[in-house]
């Protein structure tokens, strides 16, 4: 439920309120709009006293939270929530995040290249998988912790925050150990509920990929396992949909991108390397991802596709990347 205060409310009968919520054993959230305070009120509502409640000093109404996910709905929150990774990179705050890399980090050599060149270009972020969940067993399964440390390492050096992904509690650790700047959390691990409490509880800010197969509502309520656990700094990430259509590797879901920029105040991003599987498709799924609202893009970007160890059809060479960032400016300038 949502407590909404009067706008002449002072900051004690706010104080007040959220005292009495907590005698109830119920958590709280205070937000503070343009106009007037509002208590968000998490857990069993049916331990306090709604008419209670509403005669306390300062309190105008009581409002319920009808979806099932919710302190990541509008309802809970109707402003945006912006994620801020660094003092130049924030997710929401009106211009969007280019996050670009490879697959997978293979060397020294290769992610430093590629990150330069990114960098040149606009990127924002930096990705790279060093931990690879791969549908075979026999294909490239990422180098590790070494990897870890020379993604940190190529992204400090070209002035870029980095994203990779986890795949296992057990490697948590290693993503604090690093100082990465923010963890991604896989579209095979978007309901591996134990790893989104785990990494929730690092407080590093999290990339949610959707699941290939994935309902809005799950998507949602998958984000609201983070937010349960006391991490605000959600992103999203729309990277396509499993369908009946072969043509593609997946469908970029616009749909339920735009739907949710309405419904949620999360910052959400469009993959279009993982929804196309080509790399000719990228740069107009990218132009359409931000052209629906998406608060950023990730793409896969490899000086030598061909050689790539893994995604190399998908990924863009850094001639079609700086061709892609020159379209895409034309989406938000």
């Amino acid at each position: 439920m949502i407590i909404v205060m009067q706008n002449t409310a002072t900051h004690k009968m706010v104080e007040h309120v959220v005292r009495v919520v907590a005698e109830h054993d119920l958590k709280t959230e205070v937000m503070h709009g343009e106009q007037r305070v509002a208590i968000g009120v998490i857990g069993d509502r049916t331990k306090l006293d709604e008419g209670n409640v509403m005669r306390l000093p300062g309190v105008k109404e009581i409002l319920l939270v009808s979806k099932p996910y919710k302190q990541v709905s509008r309802e809970f929150k109707p402003e945006n929530t912006i994620v801020k990774i660094s003092e130049e990179v924030a997710f929401g705050a009106g211009k969007p995040v280019i996050i670009a890399g490879p697959c997978g980090v293979e060397s020294e050599d290769q992610i430093n290249i590629i990150a330069k060149g990114v960098k040149k270009l606009g990127a924002g972020m930096l990705r790279g998988g060093a931990f690879k969940p791969r549908t075979s067993p026999y294909s490239f399964q990422g180098m590790g912790e070494e990897g870890l440390r020379l993604l940190k390492a190529a992204g400090k050096a070209n002035g870029l925050p980095v994203v990779t992904e986890c795949v296992s509690v057990q490697d948590l650790p290693l993503f604090e150990k690093h100082k990465i700047d923010m963890i991604q959390i896989g579209a095979r691990n978007m309901q591996n509920f134990d790893l989104l409490i785990k990494a929730a509880e690092t407080g590093l800010p999290i990339l949610l990929k959707r699941g290939m197969s994935a309902t809005v509502e799950e998507f949602l309520l998958a984000a609201e396992y983070i937010f349960n656990r006391g991490n605000k700094n959600v992103v999203l990430c729309e990277r396509g949909i499993r369908t009946f259509e072969q043509s593609t590797r997946n469908i970029l879901d616009l749909n339920s991108l735009a739907l949710i920029k309405e419904i949620s105040h999360l910052p959400i991003v469009a993959d279009p390397s993982h929804s196309a599987g080509r790399y000719d498709l990228v740069t107009p799924l990218a132009r359409a991802g931000l052209a629906a609202g998406a608060d950023g893009i990730i793409v896969e970007v490899h000086h030598k596709p061909d050689e790539a160890l893994s995604d190399g059809k998908q990924s863009l060479t850094l001639e079609s990347f700086e061709t892609l960032m020159n379209d895409c400016r034309k989406c938000y300038i």
